[in-house]
């Protein structure tokens, strides 16, 4: 299912970059636009992990530099029958965590330096439990891709708007400008909506198969908490709307409108289905 819907959504990247091609450009717009979508489909599906790390200046870790950290991962890989992840430390004070790569057999694992001090070692594994479920459940392919793909859109709607505001599209055509400066304000919505329907399900699957992987869901819960009340004190200035859905927590939940839209599902929701998990209530 998740290469059905990876191959969707390089199809609507690429139909995306052709429109806009087309409306700034006419015929050679629309070429140099396929082109431009075929490389950009190349590398997020080759390098869109490498792009993420490298944006959050993720430094690789192993067992001698972080022995606790790399030897929790090391055992829940263990317990999933998954190859052991490369395993990150990003340098940032915000709780956060995410996993990235295109496979099992190319997958990563990050966590922050402020979550890696946070929580107790209870917790720490019902998080790393939770990303090492996205690489087991084959999220982590189309969770890069989608972050690759908003910030292509993004940049799509900042040309379509300059392109109005200058007159990129065709003189023949008296609706060209108002047809680029509807698709600069819809063109950031899809994606947003796309980051949406993927990531709330999914958050849901791997909350789930953490608690199976450690047999104990609150630790989970309890990490869940202290990760949702340190964004909101302490959100992390870096992260971007196009890659917040990777996060355990949404990394922007420390600002008022972007906590309106959400990529996550609500957290104390998130809590009480671990709560039912741990009580036999599911």
């Amino acid at each position: 299912m998740n290469i059905l819907r990876t191959g969707i959504l390089m199809m609507v990247m690429t139909m995306l970059f052709v429109f806009i091609g087309g409306a700034l450009g006419g015929q050679a717009g629309i070429v140099i636009a396929l082109g431009f979508a075929l490389v950009s489909n190349f590398f997020a599906y080759w390098f869109s992990d490498k792009m993420v790390l490298a944006m959050y200046r993720a430094k690789e870790i192993d067992r001698q530099s972080a022995p606790k950290l790399y030897e929790i991962v090391e055992r829940i890989a263990a317990r999933a029958e998954l190859p052991m992840p490369k395993v990150y430390v990003i340098p940032n004070p915000s709780p956060n965590a995410f996993a990235t790569g295109r496979n099992p057999e190319h997958a990563a694992v990050a966590v922050t330096e402020g979550l890696y001090h946070l929580l107790d070692d209870r917790e720490l594994e019902g998080v790393l439990a939770h990303e090492m479920a996205h690489v087991k459940h084959r999220d982590i392919l189309i969770g890069s891709i989608v972050g690759t793909m908003a910030g292509a859109i993004s940049s799509l709607a900042w040309m379509a708007k300059w392109g109005a505001i200058f007159g990129g599209f065709s003189r023949d055509d008296d609706n060209g400008g108002i047809a680029l400066l509807a698709l600069a304000i819809v063109a950031p919505i899809i994606a947003l909506i796309i980051q949406m329907g993927i990531s709330r399900s999914r958050e849901y699957h791997a909350d789930q198969k953490a608690g199976e992987l450690t047999g104990d869901p609150m630790a989970l819960a309890a990490a869940l908490r202290k990760i949702h009340r340190g964004v909101e004190v302490a959100p992390m200035r870096e992260a971007g709307p196009a890659t917040a859905h990777l996060f355990i927590a949404s990394p922007l939940s420390g600002r008022a409108l972007a906590s309106l839209f959400s990529t996550h599902p609500n957290m104390e929701d998130r809590i009480e289905r671990l709560q039912r998990q741990a009580t036999g209530r599911n």
